[in-house]
């Protein structure tokens, strides 16, 4: 096992305007017969199912422990196969895969995180995998809302990424100042608002709530609206957004209006970082994050502070929250040794690796099978993330990630949107009236395109 970490500095990343603009060539060379030498990286071959397989993990040097153990299980079971490790920096690496595609060299097996995978497929450098799947020992042991998510987000609807886990969003709440102030535990919205207001005293820095309006806002605010609205999807039967249907402006509105009420005034800058580490300090009631954020907040305030519970739910009972973008592994179709490749796939998803690697992580496993490992029990958040997934509880509103524009639409552009909104220079109504407006355009050309 080779091991290299690729972290040369910041490269600039293709904006998904140039991604799309080289999918229409990449799509026609695909259909041509591509040689391997062009773009999308030709059609490669199962091979014999030995020998060597090239790996980019997309998250190199956070990650690398684990897969290494990963990898070197992997070569004990299977010593005829070698797996070449390169670990790339999150931040370089689509950019990277965008590069080889149109220049070649990509890898046999590569990390693939929903949000990626309009960009790869349109480019025609992705094999689809429903096939491999069905006949694999896989078959029906993966989160079914993982699977859908990775689908809807390649675009077509075809199996692209093998998903290996989801960072899901949490609240996070003060359970010592919650009893102290003899509140209900905020598993519904209502509780959630009654909490944040309870909690604020401003002449002693105590507040509510921290709300991120800084980068990475979206996604957050887009929880409270669709998980207040109860709203199931993103699109309506005529193919238009509901972003901006009136349940969800109602809903932005009163989640808005909570900052510099029962929230620092510094929140409209911060991201989760900042954020995070606010609440950390120990004087504010609940915060939305997600799991990634749960050791922090363990080395600040231990075990007996603090809970981290699911989304709460709406006035029909039922949870509904966005997706978070789903982590997975793709087999690149320029793939020499494809059989191998799927090999190492279908390992690293079992139940034993999943687990492993998403206890390393502190993810949610795609991996049904892991769903009860011991570490989940111990790890609250996780677990109560994980049985919210699995126990037909939650239902998730498919983020359009197929969409060319969609990074630019929901963070460069709507970033500072919404913090108009929390400043009160911006309606919620007009906020999402014109974001709806581009979405829909995005969307009909979309359909266009894919015919």
């Amino acid at each position: 096992m080779k091991i290299s970490i690729l972290s040369t500095g910041t490269r600039a990343r293709r904006t998904p305007a140039v991604v799309a603009l080289g999918a229409v060539l990449a799509l026609t060379a695909t259909a041509c017969g591509d040689d391997g030498s062009g773009a999308g990286g030709g059609k490669g071959a199962e091979g014999s199912g030995t020998g060597k397989i090239t790996f980019w993990d997309n998250n190199g040097g956070i990650r690398t422990a684990v897969w290494k153990e990963i990898i070197a299980d992997f070569e004990k079971a299977n010593p005829d196969i070698d797996v070449e490790y390169v670990g790339i920096a999150a931040t370089e690496y689509q950019s990277k895969v965008d590069t080889a595609i149109q220049g070649g060299g990509l890898p046999d097996v590569g990390g693939v995180t929903a949000s990626m995978l309009a960009g790869f497929s349109a480019q025609g450098a992705l094999e689809p995998l429903d096939g491999r799947l069905t006949e694999s020992s896989l078959n029906g042991k993966l989160n079914k809302d993982m699977v859908e998510s990775v689908k809807a987000a390649g675009g077509d609807g075809t199996l692209y990424s093998v998903p290996s886990s989801a960072n899901n969003g949490v609240l996070y709440y003060r359970t010592d100042l919650f009893e102290k102030a003899g509140l209900d535990e905020p598993t519904t919205w209502d509780a959630f608002y009654a909490a944040a207001d309870k909690l604020t005293d401003k002449g002693k820095n105590a507040f509510g709530y921290t709300i991120r309006g800084g980068s990475g806002s979206i996604a957050q605010a887009f929880d409270a609206m669709y998980g207040q609205s109860g709203i199931t999807s993103f699109w309506d039967a005529e193919k238009k957004t509901t972003v901006n249907d009136p349940k969800n402006v109602e809903a932005l509105e009163k989640y808005a209006a909570l900052y510099k009420k029962v929230t620092p005034a510094a929140d409209v800058n911060n991201d989760f970082a900042k954020m995070t580490a606010q609440w950390d300090t120990g004087t504010i009631g609940m915060v939305n994050h997600n799991l990634g954020s749960y050791t922090d907040h363990v080395k600040a305030l231990g075990t007996g502070k603090f809970r981290g519970i699911p989304q709460p739910v709406g006035p029909s009972g039922k949870r509904v929250q966005v997706s978070n973008p789903v982590d997975g592994l793709g087999l690149f179709k320029s793939s020499k040794n494809k059989e191998a490749a799927w090999k190492f796939i279908e390992f690293a998803t079992s139940k034993e690796q999943n687990s492993r690697f998403n206890e390393s992580a502190g993810q949610v496993p795609s991996n049904t099978e892991a769903a009860d490992d011991a570490w989940i029990q111990k790890a609250e958040p996780t677990k109560l993330a994980a049985q919210a997934l699995n126990d037909g509880s939650t239902t998730i509103v498919q983020l359009p990630y197929y969409l060319p524009d969609w990074n630019t639409l929901s963070k460069s552009e709507s970033e500072p949107a919404f913090q108009k909104v929390l400043l009160g220079e911006t309606s919620a109504k007009d906020f999402l009236d014109d974001l709806a407006e581009k979405l829909n355009a995005a969307q009909a050309e979309w359909t266009e395109q894919m015919g």
